[in-house]
């Protein structure tokens, strides 16, 4: 039985750039498979009237994850804790749709690949393994986990993000941008909004990872706890087990009074957050979109011969390569093999979060300061079934990667209708959902409901 929670004053809310931090991890999410493979692979085969899709996609999760944070902000706790609160059971699907969405380190083995290819490593199995136990180091090592995730994501996405902008820039013409123009009105050459031929599972897929994707959208509750938002000042945070100094963690979370004084406290960490959100998370993170599918678009859009999944980002620095420089087409490589590096780290981070504390929800007797403990355990062992994958070369099938992709377009419907569900009935009237995020949500569920029954009823039919 969870504890009901304590009541204490919303603290006030810092200067806006100190709140800065959790939306660079949550974008460090959907700069590797989304943002560097999905989407620069379609519009390389259809063209940039499909990016429309892309913008439609991050913003259903801009708002998405603002109704997390409204909850982790105001009541301190995790929104997995929430909602057990409703039905204790919850956690279990939490656990399954989190471990079948992302139990194979296919990311990692895909920044192997664009490294491998940089230093000449035809086999790169044993360089995937060497990039697991270096993410489980980094992770392990870190005396405090969300400073460690923070510090990389900012470091990463502060190089990354300049010098795609400076590849676009070079190898993209006016026309090109026309076409992203066009593209955003869902505008393509010869069709509108969604092309003919264009695979349904693959489109959802990029549109579910315009941003972070499954159950990861959720672990924004516990960044923005951990960097001591609102009423999640009060619940502690996960330290190394061999670096750190331990923390008292409160699994349970805080709630403040309907006064005044907290209400404008409550309304000015609401304005700062959505302002930190929609500049780190949608604005940075629909430009990045556009670059790599703009870059994709002036390079080898049209080109015959052009392969799917990781080998694409290999056949597109070639393309580069050839465009402008060879040291450039290796550095886009670079580029690419450090930004899926970052993507697996954080996935990793994510998942051990997510996993850990719904085990530990549902484990009654445990204690809350176990948590750093179970956490750790699933990371290593989410670090040694990859190792265990890549030592015996077995491959990902594709059923897997399939039912993984519906698996999580599947997840992200079930939980936009939890969050709104959540929020409408646990949360004080005062600071509830208003009108336009309430449709702005309903229309993200249906979106994603309807293309997930598609997606599925097209293997079947």
């Amino acid at each position: 039985m969870l504890e009901s929670h304590k009541v204490r004053e919303m603290p006030p809310a810092p200067k806006f750039r100190k709140l800065i931090g959790p939306s660079f991890i949550l974008l460090g999410l959907g700069l590797g498979s989304g943002e560097v493979i999905l989407w620069p692979y379609l519009v390389a085969n259809w063209g940039l009237g499909i990016i429309w899709g892309a913008m439609l996609g991050i913003t259903f999760q801009f708002f998405m994850n603002m109704e997390i944070e409204r909850y982790a902000l105001t009541k301190g706790e995790s929104i997995f804790v929430g909602l057990a609160r409703k039905f204790k059971y919850f956690p279990i699907w939490f656990i399954f749709s989190t471990l079948a969405g992302f139990v194979w380190p296919g990311i990692a083995a895909a920044s192997a690949k664009l490294l491998g290819a940089v230093f000449g490593i035809a086999n790169t199995n044993m360089l995937a393994v060497g990039l697991l136990i270096l993410m489980g180091v980094i992770l392990t090592l870190g005396p405090v986990l969300y400073k460690t995730m923070e510090k990389f994501s900012m470091l990463l996405i502060g190089v990354g993000v300049p010098a795609l902008f400076l590849f676009t820039l070079k190898l993209s013409h006016g026309h090109d941008w026309a076409a992203l123009l066009s593209g955003f009105m869902g505008r393509g050459i010869g069709y509108e909004f969604l092309p003919v031929g264009i695979p349904i599972a693959s489109f959802l897929a990029a549109f579910a990872f315009s941003g972070a994707g499954g159950n990861l959208n959720l672990a924004q509750s516990f960044y923005i706890k951990e960097k001591g938002y609102g009423m999640g000042k009060f619940g502690g945070r996960i330290t190394s087990i061999l670096t750190g100094k331990a923390e008292y963690i409160e699994l349970t979370g805080t709630k403040f009074e309907m006064n005044e004084g907290n209400l404008a406290r409550f309304k000015n960490w609401w304005r700062l957050i959505n302002w930190e959100h929609f500049i780190v998370f949608w604005a940075t993170g629909a430009f990045s979109i556009c670059l790599l599918a703009l870059l994709s678009y002036s390079t080898v859009y049209g080109v015959a011969g052009a392969p799917k999944g990781i080998d694409f980002v290999l056949f597109e620095a070639a393309a580069i390569g050839r465009a402008s420089l060879p040291i450039l087409g290796t550095f886009f490589l670079i580029l690419g093999g450090l930004m899926l590096f970052s993507t697996q780290l954080t996935v990793f981070d994510a998942t051990s979060r997510i996993i850990s504390e719904n085990v530990l929800i549902l484990n009654s007797k445990w204690n809350s300061n176990s948590l750093p403990k179970i956490y750790y355990a699933f990371l290593w062992i989410q670090i040694i079934f990859g190792s265990l994958v890549f030592f015996t070369n077995f491959s990902e099938p594709l059923l897997l990667l399939t039912i993984e992709a519906v698996i999580n377009a599947a997840a992200m419907f079930v939980h936009i209708g939890l969050t709104m569900y959540l929020n409408l009935t646990s949360l004080e009237k005062e600071i509830r959902p208003n009108t336009f995020r309430i449709i702005a949500m309903f229309v993200a569920f249906i979106f994603f409901g309807f293309f997930t029954i598609r997606t599925i009823l097209s293997y079947i039919i």
